[in-house]
């Protein structure tokens, strides 16, 4: 399959190896298949592999390098839009206190930029303190957060909280596989989305949601 085709590359270091297959991936299908379908995939393939004990967590972590390198050169390589044409709605993007995982991150930043979005990528395990330094200053429309596992759940409870007290109302989406395994309705409200998914970030930006965020503010 596609997605462990990938995965081999990652899990072997060949960062040159992934690029290639990724460009000729990209020859076939558009960049949100890829994002969606191939390199997550991928990174769950990892993921189980290492659960299952059949790899080590040095193979793991050499895995999700070689994906944060062929991510960021896709980045570096796309063709955003410029700085002129971008749109004057903002995202803040970052994984909550001691979430380690971030490529999930990363993709969904790309495809705010590919959007026109300006986007600030804060990284993984940002602590609650700074996010909140940062959201004052930057004051985004769209606060991305991301978390893996279940026992986050706290963390995330905490973190809506201080949002709910943020006086311009962002949109607050909870991504992460932790989004994509669990039902995390309870959290859902007119200013809280739960993003399974790349595609549900897609059909966001299909259906003209962003455009009601002032609305909503």
């Amino acid at each position: 399959m596609q997605h462990e085709q990938l995965a081999h590359y990652f899990l072997q270091g060949d960062d040159q190896g992934a690029i290639e297959f990724i460009k000729t991936m990209l020859e076939k299908y558009p960049r949100a298949y890829l994002y969606g379908d191939i390199i997550t995939p991928a990174m769950y393939y990892v993921g189980e592999l290492w659960e299952r004990n059949e790899i080590s967590v040095a193979d793991e972590h050499l895995a999700t390098a070689i994906c944060d390198f062929v991510l960021s050169k896709l980045d570096a390589e796309s063709g955003h839009v410029s700085r002129k044409q971008q749109k004057n709605f903002k995202a803040m993007l970052f994984g909550v206190e001691e979430e380690q995982h971030y490529i999930g991150l990363k993709m969904v930043a790309d495809t705010f930029k590919e959007h026109g979005w300006r986007v600030r990528y804060l990284g993984p395990a940002l602590p609650m303190e700074h996010s909140f330094t940062q959201i004052e200053k930057y004051r985004p429309d769209v606060i991305g957060i991301s978390a893996a596992l279940p026992y986050r759940l706290k963390t995330i409870k905490m973190v809506l909280e201080r949002f709910a007290e943020l006086d311009w109302n962002p949109l607050i989406m909870i991504g992460g596989r932790l989004a994509k395994e669990y039902d995390l309705k309870e959290f859902e409200s007119d200013q809280v989305m739960v993003v399974k998914d790349l595609g549900d970030l897609k059909r966001w930006f299909n259906e003209g949601r962003e455009e009601k965020i002032n609305e909503t503010s």
